[in-house]
């Protein structure tokens, strides 16, 4: 999404509410700092608003370039997710008091998380950036590295690349072309280039697929390797059948010129069986071949 500042303001900081922060029992786990991450303060797929840290901000409609990359990136995504992950576009995380958005594709555990009784929190974020303002984006990194999701990449559209966010530096650090995304919840790397070219795309998608051992492209390797099969069993054969004819060429000729010789080294099939017949009946050579 792009999301748009409305002009409002909603400050929902603890703070802002006369202290609240203050009353909660210091004996808490650092976690029960934390909203449960599906406690909502905006409605999902009813209104298309996002709060950031008490910012209301309108996730607009995406146009072309984002709408396309959205397409890229869920595509290419989806089949590299390991067994017990699930891809998710446009969740909407509740990362802390006063921000509840979505980020355009996010990974994580399937099932429930034991010590809260609820989804699993985001491990992976991925945020395409278009028309987005980069305080938006950099806050919505912050948070959610704050909440605890693991890694947040962005995908700057309109530069054609992609960072990846280093709470250490403070900053998206901008990933190399060639570089490749590695993690535990993948079961190949991703290229940074597949992430910004849908040719590229469709080829990763086909090998983490066959890394997944996909029924469909097993079965399209077997049937590969039955046509390869059968083409050397039958070149085996015609490979056989020449020698045997012309050693009855010789038997029956004498030398066999070399023309010739090449005649039946280059014949195949139904070609050197036809011969084969006639050899018994033809008078010469040149009746044999000509025949």
């Amino acid at each position: 999404m792009d999301p748009k500042p409305s002009g409002a303001a909603l400050l929902l900081a603890p703070a802002a509410r006369g202290g609240a922060a203050a009353r909660l029992p210091p004996a808490e786990p650092p976690r029960a700092r934390f909203p449960a991450v599906d406690e909502h303060l905006v409605t999902p797929e009813v209104t298309r608003d996002e709060l950031i840290r008490g910012r209301k901000v309108v996730a607009a409609p995406a146009l072309e370039p984002h709408a396309e990359q959205q397409v890229r990136l869920d595509f290419l995504i989806a089949p590299h997710l390991q067994p017990g992950y699930i891809g998710t576009a446009d969740l909407i995380t509740r990362v802390n008091e006063g921000s509840d958005f979505a980020t355009d594709l996010s990974i994580r555990k399937a099932g429930l998380d034991p010590a809260t009784g609820r989804r699993y929190l985001e491990e992976l974020s991925f945020e395409i950036v278009n028309e987005q303002s980069t305080r938006d984006v950099r806050e919505k990194a912050e948070d959610l590295v704050a909440r605890g999701v693991r890694r947040v990449f962005a995908i700057f559209v309109k530069r054609d690349g992609v960072a990846e966010w280093s709470a250490a530096e403070g900053r998206f650090v901008p990933l190399a072309p060639d570089a490749m995304i590695e993690d535990t919840c993948l079961v190949r790397p991703v290229p940074v280039r597949a992430l910004l070219d849908g040719a590229a795309a469709e080829r990763e998608v086909v090998r983490a697929l066959e890394r997944k051992g996909n029924p469909e492209i097993e079965a399209i390797k077997a049937r590969e390797r039955q046509v390869a099969l059968d083409e050397g069993r039958r070149a085996g054969l015609d490979e056989g059948q020449r020698a045997v004819l012309l050693r009855q060429l010789r038997a029956r000729f004498g030398d066999v010129p070399e023309a010739r010789r090449e005649q039946v080294l280059a014949a195949s099939g139904e070609r050197l069986a036809g011969w084969a017949e006639r050899i018994l009946t033809a008078a010469t050579l040149d009746e044999l071949f000509e025949g």
